[in-house]
């Protein structure tokens, strides 16, 4: 009586760290869920068309960014410059096209500023896993960096996309369906692959325990160096996204979306200290924020409330596993 059967031949006494090893997302459905629900009550039209495309294409420039981090924080690490390279792409995209700009001079400079977010990612990469710089310190000194190289190209809010091409990521509803949830699956899809591969394998390894995954010929410093890549090339698309959704150039624009990113994948189960999780859970933690946000809104309650639930989302986040089985324990 009192136990808990995982699977046939494994049994024992129900272990919330168990649950949340197996199921690193279970926590953010939940407040997902709850977040949902809390909405729907405040906003009646939710799940009307125009309503879920308006909600979801402000939801993924986060998601792109949470994407990211989850495979740094996978890896051991963490990445703090990634407000930075969102600047750092919009700003490109503001100055070098202009409201005037032609389709063709929109694409070339798309490619051309997801390069530079690549390139800051890779920059980040070898302080990290080949100089074998601490995480940390190295990305938010390198986040100054990016920022302050966004604010030289764009000294002052300006410039921007043109309108027809903004509309372009504002309205296209495929088949009824907002276009945010056809990138989502297909993000959903590339990790799933990921996931089946070697690469994903030595990521988690690296992850749970670098010094034993070297020693078993795991390449700890290519992957950790991939890591900060692949960030990279996701803030690149956070950064392209968000321009999209805004249609302007605003070298802060990214400044507030580091801690947002982070806490978005601790709420879905990505240890801070590598090895566990996935990015199903970070994009059901940057879905949650940006419910919360409207929550806040429709609720008219005061913005300063906006980062003291993010913070209490991740003491929560990092507590609850070890506070239930503390319970357990003291009842048992």
């Amino acid at each position: 009586p009192g136990s808990f059967q995982w699977s046939a031949g494994m049994s024992g006494r129900f272990s919330w760290n168990q649950m949340m090893t197996r199921f690193p997302g279970f926590l953010a459905l939940i407040i997902m869920l709850v977040a949902i629900a809390i909405n729907a009550f405040l906003q009646p039209n939710m799940l009307a068309l125009d309503t879920l495309n308006s909600n979801m294409r402000v939801f993924l420039p986060l998601i792109f960014l949470a994407v990211g981090q989850t495979f740094v924080m996978l890896g051991g690490g963490i990445d703090i410059s990634v407000g930075g390279i969102v600047s750092i792409v919009n700003v490109i995209l503001a100055t070098r096209i202009g409201l005037e700009g032609s389709n063709n001079l929109m694409w070339q400079y798309t490619l051309v500023a997801l390069f530079a977010a690549v390139l800051a990612g890779a920059i980040n990469g070898f302080f990290i896993a080949f100089l074998r710089l601490q995480p940390i310190i190295t990305t938010f000194a390198t986040g100054f960096l990016y920022a302050g190289f966004a604010l030289y190209i764009l000294p002052f809010p300006g410039g921007g996309i043109p309108r027809n091409i903004s509309e372009i990521y504002r309205t296209t509803t495929p088949i009824n369906i907002p276009l945010a949830f056809f990138v989502i699956t297909i993000i959903l899809a590339v990790w799933w692959y990921i996931r089946s591969t070697r690469f994903g394998r030595y990521l988690y390894a690296v992850g749970g325990n670098a010094e034993a995954a070297y020693q078993s010929a795991v390449p700890v410093r290519r992957v950790i160096f991939s890591t900060y890549v692949i960030s990279g090339l996701l803030a690149g698309f956070s950064g392209l996204a968000i321009t999209m959704l805004s249609g302007s150039g605003n070298a802060d624009i990214g400044a507030a979306m580091t801690l947002t990113a982070i806490t978005a994948v601790v709420i879905g189960g990505t240890a801070l200290s590598g090895g566990v999780g996935g990015v199903e859970g970070s994009i059901m933690g940057a879905i949650t924020l940006g419910l919360i946000n409207n929550i806040i809104s429709f609720a008219k309650i005061n913005t300063w409330w906006e980062t003291l639930i993010k913070a209490v989302i991740i003491v929560v986040a990092l507590a609850a596993p070890g506070a239930i089985d503390l319970i357990r324990r003291r009842r048992e």
